[in-house]
């Protein structure tokens, strides 16, 4: 009889460790490397992917830590060890520079990118469909000769084209390589201008007034952060400003042809939440988008010295009404 009753306690004991240890909310650490409106779409995206679709409730079974590193490496150093001596289940890195620090902080640490352009060319996995280690994720390489397109359709005679970009950030300079290659098939020239700092693309941008038929700004967080200073360039210097990031047009670029960074962290979420039941990165390829969606800005055409064409207009997916 006590021999009974002793069991019955032990395995009332074992079912509540049980039902404690089931309890345990998972951790999911983000780290983004800047705060600008594309980079905490992807955040949000997979917050909401993770909260809605895949049921984690916020406290109870999923909690987030998360923290931005306002554009400073070193600073992004520092929060990946802090992330990985927290030990979450997983890291998810918003942007390449983030990216690389957690790679490198984290050994074991299951760890989920978003908005990486490169991620073989940043040594962040060895290939697309076999990622390897403990990191995969989503990549936003650019659709750059459709990007190209929709340039040329509101300024058809466009042979030179600027960009500016940080030399300093392997995403960006991946691309920059990326888009001349493509442009010089299609007989158009890249003019670069170097920015490393956001308090140096106004100086950039303005560097080549006289020597372009428009500008390109691509999804270089640097540049991103600071668009509005390009903005101002193209207005003053009548030179029409396309993006690749939507998010732009609303902050006074002509268009842009481009990924819902929303979207793109609904997908980081799906992958996030795989990991969380079970499964290796490793195992996981890396995916991109393909979905994308036109967003146009009349008024900031005319201020920039063109008018868009109608036909152009009527194309878009969201019409910008200042």
């Amino acid at each position: 009889m006590f021999s009974r009753l002793v069991k019955t306690m032990l395995a009332t004991l074992l079912l509540a460790t049980a039902s404690l240890v089931q309890a345990e909310p998972k951790t999911v650490a983000v780290t983004q490397i800047v705060e600008h409106p594309a980079l905490d779409a992807v955040y949000q995206g997979v917050r909401d992917e993770l909260t809605e679709n895949a049921g984690y409730r916020i406290g109870e079974s999923i909690k987030f830590m998360h923290e931005s590193a306002q554009a400073n490496t070193a600073t992004a150093s520092q929060i990946a060890r802090k992330f990985v001596g927290a030990s979450p289940d997983v890291i998810v890195a918003i942007a390449t520079p983030s990216a690389q620090t957690v790679a490198a902080a984290a050994r074991k640490t299951p760890v989920v990118f978003s908005a990486v352009t490169d991620p073989v060319g940043a040594k962040l996995v060895d290939s697309m469909e076999k990622p390897g280690a403990n990191i995969t994720g989503i990549t936003d390489m650019l659709p750059i000769d459709r990007h190209l397109d929709m340039l040329q359709r509101v300024v058809p005679d466009a042979t030179r084209i600027g960009t500016v970009y940080n030399p300093g950030e392997a995403n960006a300079v991946a691309l920059v390589d990326e888009i001349e290659k493509r442009f010089k098939e299609r007989d158009v020239e890249l003019v670069k201008a170097a920015a490393t700092k956001t308090s140096e693309v106004l100086g950039a941008a303005r560097s080549l007034v006289g020597k372009v038929d428009a500008i390109y700004i691509t999804t270089d967080n640097t540049v991103v952060s600071a668009a509005e200073a390009v903005m101002s360039v193209g207005e003053r210097a009548d030179i029409p400003v396309f993006a690749a990031d939507t998010a732009t047009v609303e902050r006074g670029a002509v268009a842009a042809l481009g990924f819902n960074y929303y979207d793109m962290g609904r997908q980081t979420g799906q992958v996030v939440d795989r990991i969380l039941k079970g499964e290796a990165p490793a195992s996981i390829p890396v995916r991109g988008i393909d979905k994308l969606s036109l967003h146009v800005n009349p008024g900031a055409a005319e201020r920039m010295g063109i008018a868009l064409p109608q036909s152009f207009v009527d194309d878009a997916d969201k019409v910008i009404s200042e």
